[in-house]
């Protein structure tokens, strides 16, 4: 296959030698300065040799010769394949900011970057539940598959004896109610939650020490049912499941590591299901509980400090969310909509 056919799936290897140093030298930058996770330099690396592939199919043989002509035609590439407004969006966002390092780090004559316009990514509304849909969640009967069926499952103790089998599927289920009432109570993010330890928990103040994105920490509280999942948890859950393995973490899986992001996803589908919900995710029980706080009331400030935005305008589209519901009603019920 030639490279042109190939298009945007160069790798890195394939890019010539200084570029590849500049590359790398990007990504320590973002790891270890910018302390983005691993997941966002994954994708801002992918974006960038794609567009330094560009570059070389375009004739450049140094870095100092990518200028804005360059970044507009490996947009406008994308947009003749079909790309979403979305990964625009994103791929100019990761082009500038490879071009803004660059011109920095003495590589590029200017920051051609800053002049990239992309377009302008279309937010979708997020699925929201209804309160009661929410209360309905936390409260379905037990998913555990082998607690539902007395089948053995990968989510079990292994080694077969019945008893201890047991004792596991109900810790599992005290460890999936502590899981969905704190992704409730406190918005936080899937990856957040299975992040946190036993010392992150305050029972006193009942409050829950959150590490979000770019490692920064932000207190969350939380309410007495979380209280009272987390307290059943601690107390009878969580040392069933308990092995060497587990160090601090608060939640585990059924083989005693720290919960993963995955798993969790899976619990809360199976819940869900189990209460007649539409598909719901943790990312859903976040998007609710923003939902529901700013329709009780909830300052935005106090919100986006709950959820650790960054920036306020990604917690104004819960007011939009909120207004479509309004809107929504007031159709349904207004005797002249």
């Amino acid at each position: 296959m030639s490279r042109a056919s190939r298009g945007t799936r160069a790798t890195h290897q394939e890019l010539p030698p200084t570029f590849r140093d500049a590359v790398d030298d990007f990504a320590a930058h973002l790891s270890q300065v910018r302390n983005r996770s691993a997941h966002t330099v994954r994708a801002y690396v992918t974006d960038v040799v794609a567009l330094l592939d560009h570059a070389v199919r375009m004739g450049c043989r140094e870095l100092c010769e990518v200028d804005l002509s360059v970044l507009r035609s490996w947009l406008a590439r994308q947009r003749t394949t079909g790309a979403a407004r979305t990964s625009l969006a994103r791929r100019a966002a990761s082009a500038r900011a490879f071009s803004a390092w660059a011109h920095r780090a003495g590589l590029l004559p200017t920051d051609v970057g800053a002049a990239l316009a992309s377009p302008r990514a279309h937010r979708e509304l997020p699925s929201v539940l209804r309160a009661d849909q929410a209360a309905a969640l936390l409260d379905a009967p037990p998913r555990h598959p082998a607690a539902a069926t007395g089948t053995p499952t990968t989510e079990s103790t292994p080694g077969g004896d019945p008893t201890t089998t047991g004792v596991a599927d109900a810790a599992v289920v005290l460890r999936d109610r502590a899981l969905l009432e704190l992704l409730y109570a406190t918005g936080a993010r899937v990856s957040e939650v299975c992040g946190l330890d036993v010392e992150d928990v305050d029972h006193g103040r009942r409050v829950v020490r959150v590490f979000g994105k770019g490692g920064r920490e932000r207190s969350v509280p939380y309410g007495v049912p979380a209280q009272r999942a987390l307290d059943e948890w601690l107390r009878q859950g969580r040392p069933a499941l308990v092995a060497p393995r587990s160090g601090g973490a608060l939640l585990l899986g059924a083989r005693g590591g720290r919960l993963n992001p995955t798993s969790a996803r899976q619990i809360v589908g199976r819940y869900a299901e189990a209460a007649g919900l539409p598909r719901t995710s943790p990312h859903g029980l976040r998007h609710s509980a923003a939902t529901h706080l700013l329709e009780g009331g909830a300052d935005l400030r106090a919100v986006q400090e709950l959820l650790g935005h960054s920036s306020l305008a990604s917690t104004q589209i819960y007011t939009h969310v909120s207004v479509e519901r309004l809107r929504a009603a007031y159709r349904q019920a207004h005797p002249r909509a």
